[in-house]
């Protein structure tokens, strides 16, 4: 209601104004043009007529207003000088307008421009640009949550290379050792030389995991996954994976037991898929007991198809099951028969069941440890 009264007041104010000026202007004008303007006036707007007092008396002249030629000259003049001043409102409001607005977005800018660089500051907006204020402060809040997660990955990779870099010398002092004595003794008996031959091959295999884990780190930010869709045969693939791992299998007397129907076919990448499940067989062997049994079930719904991993080792802490699937996090290498990998095993395979919309899980008891994989809209029906 304010706000209407302000314009009424400052409309009839104009108007007052305009008037004035207007009087003013016309009495310069007539002066300077000689009284032409008063003539012209009196011209159209006053009648002038000759009026008799009787016949002794004589006439006189009378001059009176023409009221009707007035009238008209007044209402359009009022329409002319009432559209003129709506037009200079309307000028004069886009006008005001378009300051208010130029100088709302270079605060809104400015106010932008140090929230963001700086890390402490606030930021309050109108209260019209309230939903922006909110979008702001969220994805401020979601870059520094970014950002807190890439220092911490970039801290977790500097300490693996680290860790890694410690871990190479033990294989390779092995390795030079033992080739040392080869060539030293060269009465060594056989059985002895085989031996120690063993060994040094042994640490050479240990040697090659540890710099194929360097390669893995170096490349995994490298590239995004992309599939190369196509029927994949998941029955046989999982019995390729454990015939693979036979040779690890054995010397810790591992078996592997895979309970899945035959000539299951699913659409998949097969060579990512396989490199998925061989980095989680490989951990469910890492991390199991000795003579223990590593099962692999497969269940199939609808089109949906479920791969368990279940192997018996000691149990991951809650707390742990939140990070296994993060980038070069390992778990202690006290619970693991051999030593850690790269942390990027699972981390891997979660990138890979996620671009196959897929989804990886982990539990973890006192009987066992299970990881899940679940594959939707997966299972290819043959056609009979």
């Amino acid at each position: 209601m304010r706000n209407k009264s302000k314009i009424i007041n400052k409309a009839v104010l104009a108007v007052a104004c305009t008037v004035a000026v207007c009087a003013v202007l016309l009495s310069f004008v007539d002066d300077g043009l000689n009284g032409a303007v008063a003539d012209w006036f009196y011209n159209n707007f006053m009648n002038t007529y000759d009026m008799s007092y009787g016949e002794m008396e004589g006439y006189h002249t009378v001059t009176e207003p023409d009221w009707a030629n007035l009238k008209n000259f007044v209402i359009v003049f009022f329409v002319i000088s009432s559209a003129a001043i709506a037009l200079m409102a309307v000028l004069i409001s886009a006008r005001s307008a378009r300051k208010k607005e130029i100088a709302t977005i270079s605060y809104i800018s400015e106010a932008m421009r140090v929230y963001l660089k700086q890390e402490d500051a606030g930021l309050e907006l109108p209260k019209e640009y309230a939903e922006i204020e909110s979008q702001l402060i969220q994805a401020k809040n979601r870059e520094q949550e970014h950002l807190t997660l890439l220092e911490k990955e970039s801290q977790q990779k500097n300490d693996l290379i680290t860790y890694l870099a410690h871990d190479l010398k033990t294989p390779l002092a092995s390795v030079i050792g033992y080739l040392s004595l080869l060539d030293e003794v060269r009465d060594m008996p056989v059985e002895q030389r085989e031996k120690y031959a063993g060994v040094a091959l042994d640490k050479a295999y240990r040697l090659e995991e540890l710099i194929d884990e360097f390669f893995d780190i170096t490349r995994f930010n490298l590239h995004s996954i992309e599939l190369s869709m196509g029927r994949v045969d998941l029955y046989f693939l999982l019995q390729q994976l454990a015939e693979q791992f036979y040779p690890i299998l054995s010397q810790q007397n591992k078996e592997v037991e895979i309970h899945s129907p035959e000539d299951t076919m699913v659409w998949a990448d097969g060579d990512k898929l396989a490199r998925a499940f061989n980095n989680i067989l490989k951990n469910a062997i890492a991390y199991s007991y000795e003579n223990t049994v590593i099962r692999i079930f497969v269940e199939i719904e609808n089109r949906t198809v479920v791969v368990r991993f279940v192997n018996k080792g000691n149990p991951i802490p809650p707390h742990k099951l939140e990070t296994i699937f993060e980038k070069f996090y390992r778990l202690d290498t006290s619970r693991s028969t051999n030593m850690g990998g790269a942390g990027l095993g699972l981390a891997i395979a979660k990138q890979i069941i996620t671009a196959h919309r897929g989804e990886i899980l982990a539990s973890s008891n006192k009987e066992s440890t299970v990881f899940t994989v679940v594959l939707p809209e997966a299972l290819i029906q043959e056609e009979h």
